[in-house]
């Protein structure tokens, strides 16, 4: 994949200043509904209740989950607008899914170095390649840098080495991470994350050269999170579309070693963590053998499953062929291992109940309100945790015409509880004018635009609305800013790293009875402002030219009316 060009819109460059002194924005407006804070509450509460198992797709929370939205959408007033059931339309898409889980805990060790403990020193995933036993023996180890082949920023980091039976040593985020100052030319694009930085891209590139594994060295910084949510997050089952070969986008052994380990293996080497990284941050890199040899064994059990995406749909008034998709996922990561509380179960309360709450409350006052011209569509996806593979699917196999689907505006993990803000951002860099006319609902209801304070953790390539990217709808991921009524930028950011470190993607993600939903109220009329200004309009929004998504949209010039 080519990498995400990193340009800001023109409005966003003048948008940075005063944030910390901007008085605080009002809650609601005259023309906004009457969104009630203790709905959303009420659903936050229900989908992150424990007899919902933390919705793990394709479980007894998965059909718990889809017959509460089901119900809450009809209850507002909305249509089916799922598949099409013998000619009508349904509440439900169904998403079939390959699914595998460990039968046993996987064994793996380094000679001269001892076992590996599977969630303490090395975090392996349930194969996705079609294997159910695997085992290698004295594997050779090669450290490849950040894993990146980019031939059109002149950067390979293989050189051509041979990875047949080898497993790759990798680091996490893309070569700019570990140079702020951008004193090595930023090829890259600087501090944000770009796709070469994800760890999905890691795994692909691996495949298509055949290697026979890889591990990428866990850090928390420039991986934007912390061991536990990496060990949590991948050791139980894995999810993946159905693919014809899927060897050809998975190695039969893919997971991540802690700092710890690695410092280990490449002092067993001879050498030094932070002297490879400095080589691997220049792009005369090369492959460097590693001394230590790779055991390791698994036994899983693989299948096919289906989980469903559920879609309500408001027909639009006079263009109902044009489409306009509030979107969020619905799904957690079930129940897993008791952390040290005895806690079982992930309930995942701000990620990811809270954007599906909004959504509801959304769909709620959209039923309520005048008919738009185009239609809106409401849509919850599942299997996000597992690699956004709902909304790929639904990428893949749309319900609504792609051509005419005006925006995506997505809410992910889009919940403060510490209350209003005075700013708001968006998941990653703006690439598209839909953030110029968000900017400027903001400039109506005193609220400012902060770039996303922390693009070094590739958040836009990490939630749904990038699927919708990828085949050129234009989108957006909708945050709340940090700078915090009460507290300032100084209080939301510790309380983001407190959720980080203690409860994103962990056990402790829970609805708690004393959370302020002013900021709800804040981001619903900004939704709102937006969404409406949308359905109603007669243009189509834009993505930045040179971004790698213009040119997918632009072969659906015609379909819009666009010359």
């Amino acid at each position: 994949m080519n990498r995400t060009r990193i340009i800001l819109s023109a409005a966003v460059a003048l948008t940075l200043a005063g944030v910390a002194s901007a008085p605080p924005a009002p809650a609601q407006t005259a023309s906004d509904p009457v969104f009630s804070e203790a709905r959303v509450a009420e659903d936050i509460r229900i989908l992150a209740s424990d007899r919902f198992g933390g919705r793990a797709p394709a479980s007894p929370g998965e059909a718990l989950t889809v017959a509460y939205l089901i119900d809450q959408f009809r209850k507002a007033g909305l249509q089916p607008g799922g598949e099409r059931l013998k000619g009508r339309r349904g509440w439900t898409q169904s998403v079939p899914l390959q699914r595998s889980s460990f039968a046993a805990v996987p064994q793996a060790a380094l000679s001269g170095i001892g076992p590996l403990v599977q969630g303490k020193d090395i975090a392996l995933r349930p194969p996705q390649d079609g294997h159910t036993a695997y085992r290698l023996s004295g594997a050779p180890l090669v450290f490849v840098g950040y894993g990146v082949s980019a031939p059109e920023l002149g950067w390979d980091d293989y050189k051509g080495v041979d990875l047949r039976g080898k497993v790759a040593v990798v680091l996490v985020n893309d070569p700019d991470f570990a140079d702020p100052g951008c004193t090595l030319g930023c090829r890259f694009g600087g501090k944000a994350m770009t796709y070469y930085g994800r760890w999905t891209y890691k795994f692909e590139e691996l495949a298509r050269r055949g290697a026979a594994g890889v591990l990428i060295v866990h850090e928390d910084a420039p991986a934007a999170y912390g061991w536990g949510t990496v060990a949590g997050s991948n050791g139980i089952e894995t999810f993946d579309i159905l693919r014809r070969n899927p060897a050809r986008s998975h190695t039969a052994a893919e997971g991540w070693i802690s700092r710890d380990t690695a410092l280990a293996l490449l002092k067993a080497s001879g050498e030094d963590l932070e002297e490879l990284r400095r080589r691997a941050m220049t792009p005369a890199f090369a492959p460097v053998p590693l001394t230590p040899r790779l055991d390791l064994s698994y036994t899983a059990r693989t299948g096919v499953i289906r989980t469903r995406n559920v879609v309500a749909l408001l027909p639009g008034r006079t263009r109902p062929r044009e489409t306009l998709i509030y979107s969020a996922h619905w799904d957690h990561l079930g129940t897993r291992t008791p952390d040290a509380t005895g806690d079982r179960i992930a309930n995942g309360a701000r990620d990811n109940a809270s954007g599906t709450a909004m959504v509801l409350e959304l769909a709620r006052a959209w039923a309520k309100a005048p008919r738009p011209a185009r239609s809106v569509v409401f849509l919850a996806v599942t299997a996000e945790e597992r690699g956004l593979l709902g909304s790929d699917y639904y990428g893949q196999n749309p319900l609504y015409p792609l051509a005419t689907t005006v925006a995506a505006i997505n809410f992910d993990n889009a919940f403060n509880p510490a209350g209003a803000t005075r700013n708001f951002t968006v998941k990653g860099l703006a690439q598209n004018d839909l953030l110029d006319r968000l900017i400027a609902v903001g400039k109506t209801r005193g609220m400012a635009f902060s770039p996303d304070a922390h693009p070094e953790a590739g958040l836009f390539y990490r939630s749904d609305h990038f699927s919708f990217a990828r085949v050129g709808v234009p989108t957006l991921s909708y945050d709340p800013g940090l700078d915090l009524v009460d507290g300032g930028t100084a209080r939301g950011e510790a309380l983001r790293a407190d959720y980080i470190a203690r409860r994103y993607h962990q056990n402790g993600d829970e609805w708690a009875p004393d959370w302020n939903y002013a900021g709800v109220t804040q981001t619903l009329g900004m939704a709102w402002t937006l969404g409406r200004r949308l359905a109603e309009g007669r243009d189509w929004p834009q993505w930045t030219p040179g971004t790698e998504f213009a040119p997918v949209r632009a072969k659906s010039a015609g379909q819009r009316g666009e010359h």
